[in-house]
């Protein structure tokens, strides 16, 4: 285990305001540490100012709806929302609609049920299930054409209409370019690419294309953290990557909240005291973590 790194007033102000958009908190048929009321008081460590919480199978808006006497009573506000995927019929309209009718904040795109995912994960390594066979089916965002299809206009343009933040989920490159140009088309303004080197493994003209859309590029703590062993990337390819993009198009999220990995917050201690000690500034340091995140959440207007 890795020791934390010393708890310093200067560590802290650097993460206060931090807003974690990939919280892998509980309830979940895979196994999770804790639940989103724990998520809560662990964020109130690094005074943390928002959380999203997501699931691959379900709608968290319900989540969080129905831990409400809970959450009022803990100490970093905790948002929800939708993952495409097929336990939720896939690009469904309805689902998409439902969600943000009750307060959701963010669409995902297809993770799981993404062909690009299911490619990556054909082993069944990655991703552990404590609920046995969940009858999965690829979801696509395409009609029987090869067009964008009538259903995803249509998830695209609720998210629009409701500004909200629209994710890639774990479509592959082109899917995934195709998905954000037709959102930036209807208007969408908040969408985020997650992890372009793990799974959706998108190419560098790719990305550039996408963040001339207004796409911000997310790197997560459980990629860096070496307690999470299915990972383990050296923190000079975070460097690189921040370097490359601009810390105006990036934003660091956890993924985390999973059974035998760190909590968030010891991951941001680790991770930020990394980055700080290899020459990223405090201030882009906070525009990353802080800023374009509560821009993505609709806490904050763009930076």
């Amino acid at each position: 285990m890795v020791t934390t790194p010393e708890v310093t007033p200067a560590l802290l102000e650097v993460l206060d305001g931090t807003v974690d958009l990939h919280c892998h908190s509980g309830p979940s048929p895979f196994p999770r540490r804790f639940d989103h009321v724990d998520a809560s008081h662990d964020g109130a460590r690094i005074n943390m100012r928002g959380i999203l919480v997501k699931s691959h199978h379900h709608n968290t808006v319900m989540d969080v709806l129905a831990m409400k006497k809970l959450l009022d009573q803990a100490p970093t506000p905790v948002f929800g929302g939708v993952a495409l995927n097929s336990e939720v019929g896939g690009i469904n309209p309805s689902a998409t609609a439902l969600a943000i009718n009750m307060g959701g904040r963010c669409v995902w795109g297809p993770t799981v049920s993404a062909k690009q995912h299911i490619c990556a994960h054909s082993h069944g390594d990655g991703f552990p299930s404590a609920a046995g066979e969940l009858y999965e089916k690829e979801v696509s965002i395409y009609d029987g054409s090869g067009d964008v299809s009538e259903d995803t206009h249509l998830v695209l343009q609720l998210v629009a209409d409701a500004g909200i933040m629209l994710t890639g989920g774990h479509l592959d490159g082109a899917a995934m370019k195709d998905f954000f140009q037709v959102a930036h088309a209807k208007g969408v303004r908040r969408m985020l690419l997650h992890h372009p080197d793990y799974i959706v493994n998108v190419a560098g003209t790719d990305i550039d294309e996408m963040v001339a859309l207004g796409v911000f590029v997310e790197h997560d703590l459980a990629m860096y953290h070496p307690d999470v062993a299915a990972v383990g990337w050296p923190i000079s390819q975070l460097v690189d990557w921040i370097r490359k993009v601009g810390p105006e198009h990036t934003v660091i999220n956890s993924d985390l909240g999973q059974e035998g990995n760190p909590l968030p917050v010891d991951a941001y201690l680790y991770v930020v005291q990394q980055l700080l000690d290899s020459g990223i500034a405090a201030a882009d340091v906070r525009q990353m973590i802080c800023h374009n995140t509560a821009y993505l959440l609709g806490l904050e207007e763009k930076p």
